[in-house]
């Protein structure tokens, strides 16, 4: 978990360990968004390619993935990392998420960082913190080393 800030131009300074990462990669740009309108994700493009594809196809409940993709499209932006580690978030996901000059938690998960306001970061951590012992040795039976 890596703490950051959106600053007034809603650019956001990138931890080192994400901008190595980033830089990279061999397509610079990247998708910056939210599925859910509560946290943000900033997607490697090669990565949000496959999201787009499985919007497309996912056939089991067209709806719902017609949904996701539309907060997507509605609050996503392509961007590319700047020269001083710095992305930038739309003005219409930072407004909906409440993070507009505001510190955020970043972790990688799933081939994308996700982006926590401190309310989310705080909810998610009293959650997880239910029951911890009991939910590792469920994941370590089903095989988790």
């Amino acid at each position: 978990m890596y703490p950051a800030k959106l600053d007034e131009k809603g650019r956001m300074k990138v931890p080192a360990v994400f901008e190595k990462y980033f830089l990279a990669l061999e397509e610079k740009k990247l998708y910056v968004t939210s599925l859910d309108r509560e946290t943000a994700q900033i997607y490697p493009m090669a990565v949000w390619r496959i999201n787009e594809d499985f919007f497309e196809n996912y056939t089991t409940d067209p709806d719902i993935a017609e949904q996701v993709a539309f907060n997507a499209a509605d609050l996503g932006n392509e961007t590319e990392m700047d020269g001083q580690g710095r992305i930038v978030f739309s003005p219409e996901l930072r407004r909906t998420l409440k993070i507009e000059n505001q510190p955020v938690h970043l972790y990688a998960y799933r081939g994308h960082i996700e982006v926590l306001s401190d309310e989310h970061y705080l909810a998610r951590q009293q959650k997880a913190s239910t029951a911890p012992q009991q939910n590792v040795k469920q994941l370590q039976r089903a095989g988790l080393k």
